[in-house]
């Protein structure tokens, strides 16, 4: 009965030990997410099951480009999945099919050279939003059907997640993300 006892005892160690290991790296590191819906196509397709880190964020401020999960700002109960395309204290410059920053190191502006969203995609929209020191302009990928920052505006930082790293879903398109090398295409021309 001893015997028993002990091996019952270091069976609810072990599961405790591990219940309590997957609340940590759940909580403060990584956090799995499946993706619903279109608006991060074709980068990412409803039913892709990717991981966000969420240690990062702890460490540095979010970069532009990088793709984020985050709280949807009129239901915190519900994540959404998006791209940075505006950093803190920046203007955004929406119009005729092209995104312009307007920052401290560029105050005449750039326009985003976005190589990573397909040929012919179309940004709509007539936007000009400078943010605050505490938040984000995000975009879908989709720009067409992407519910993003040019619906409901900026967004706060302290709904942000984390950075997706990781897909894990489907097998075929394993793959690790990072940030997109920004390149200038110029000054804009008119603000």
């Amino acid at each position: 009965m001893r015997k028993f006892l002990a091996s019952l005892l270091e069976v609810l160690e072990i599961a405790v030990i591990a219940v309590v290991a997957v609340f940590i790296v759940r909580t403060y590191l990584v956090q799995p997410f499946l993706v619903d819906g279109t608006s991060m196509y074709p980068t990412f397709s409803n039913g892709d099951y990717v991981l966000t880190d969420e240690l990062t964020y702890r460490i540095r401020p979010p970069e532009r480009g990088e793709v984020i999960v985050f709280h949807d700002v009129s239901d915190q109960s519900t994540y959404l999945i998006k791209r940075i395309i505006g950093l803190p204290g920046e203007r955004i410059v929406i119009k005729n099919d092209t995104v312009t920053i307007y920052n401290a190191a560029h105050p005449k502006g750039f326009a985003l050279d976005e190589t990573y969203l397909p040929a012919g995609t179309i940004t709509a929209g007539n936007e000009d939003i400078t943010l605050s020191s505490s938040s984000y302009f995000v975009m879908g990928d989709n720009r067409a059907v992407s519910y993003d920052s040019r619906s409901w505006g900026p967004l706060p930082s302290k709904d942000i997640v984390g950075m997706v790293r990781f897909r894990l879903w489907p097998p075929t398109a394993l793959s690790f993300f990072g940030t997109p090398d920004y390149q200038m295409l110029g000054n804009a021309t008119s603000s």
